[in-house]
C-alpha cells in the first residue's frame, strides 16, 4: 500500500463489523436506488468506470453499487468509514470482477503513500464527507503524476431550486447520513488542484427528486 499505508484500515476479511453505523439508511440504500440504477445511473457507473485503471482507490464505497462495473484494473481498494455500509460492501466485494480490499478509512485519511495510485473514484460521496477540501487534497496527494479523479456527483443548482437546497441541506443531512444538497463539487475539484477534462452536467433526465439535481459525471487530471 505505499510507505504511508495503514494496515489496521485494510482487511479482506468478510465478517462482521463492530458498531452500528447508520443502519437503516445501509438497509434502504439499495432499495430506494434500484430505479435509478436500472435507468440511469447503472449505465452511467459503467461508463464513468471504463477509464478507471491500475491501482484504484474508491472512496465511500458504501455498499459497493460500482463494484460489478470495474474491468481490467489491477485491484480497487474500496474505503467505506460506515460499519453498516460496509457490511454490505463486503459481501458485495466477493462477487467483484476484480480483486477488491475493503477498508474503513475516511476519504479525508486516505491509508496510502504519496503518488501510490492510478485513479481515485467518488460516487455520490463528496455531498457527505465532513471536509470535502480535505478529502480532495487526500485525492491529489495519493494519485501519481497524470492520476485520474473520476466522479459523479449531485451539486447545488441555481436561482430557487439553489435557494431551496440551502434552506433544507440541515434537515436533509439528518434524514440521508450527512448528505449536503448545495455543495459545488466541481469546484472544490478546482481548489484542490485538479484539472478537469470532461464534464457533463444532467439535470431533467435524471430520475428522482429536482431537490437533489443536477447531477455531474466527469474526469479530472
Amino acid at each position: 500500500m505505499g510507505d504511508g499505508g495503514q494496515a489496521g484500515h485494510l482487511t479482506g476479511d468478510p465478517g462482521p463489523d463492530r458498531g452500528g453505523g447508520h443502519r437503516l439508511f445501509a438497509a434502504l440504500y439499495d432499495r430506494l436506488g434500484a430505479r435509478a440504477e436500472r435507468a440511469w445511473l447503472g449505465d452511467r457507473r459503467r461508463e464513468l468506470l471504463a477509464a478507471a485503471e491500475g491501482v484504484v482507490v474508491e472512496v465511500g464505497a458504501g455498499t459497493g453499487a460500482n463494484l460489478p462495473h470495474y474491468r481490467g484494473v489491477a485491484r480497487v481498494l474500496a474505503l467505506e468509514p460506515d460499519p453498516a455500509m460496509r457490511r454490505r460492501l463486503r459481501r458485495r466485494a466477493l462477487a467483484a470482477p476484480v480483486p477488491v480490499e475493503v477498508g474503513d478509512a475516511p476519504a479525508e485519511r486516505l491509508p496510502l503513500g504519496d503518488a501510490t495510485a492510478d485513479t481515485v473514484v467518488c460516487t455520490l460521496v463528496l455531498c457527505s464527507v465532513a471536509d470535502p477540501d480535505r478529502a480532495l487534497a487526500e485525492a491529489r496527494r495519493v494519485l501519481r503524476p497524470g492520476g485520474r479523479l473520476l466522479f459523479i456527483e449531485h451539486v447545488r443548482g441555481e436561482g430557487r431550486r439553489a435557494r431551496r437546497q440551502d434552506r433544507l441541506t440541515p434537515v436533509w443531512r439528518r434524514l440521508g447520513a450527512g448528505c449536503h444538497l448545495n455543495r459545488d463539487t466541481v469546484a472544490a475539484i478546482g481548489r484542490a488542484g485538479f484539472r478537469i477534462e470532461a464534464l457533463a452536467v444532467h439535470d431533467d433526465d435524471v430520475p428522482g427528486p429536482a431537490i437533489s439535481r443536477p447531477m455531474v459525471i466527469g474526469r479530472a487530471v
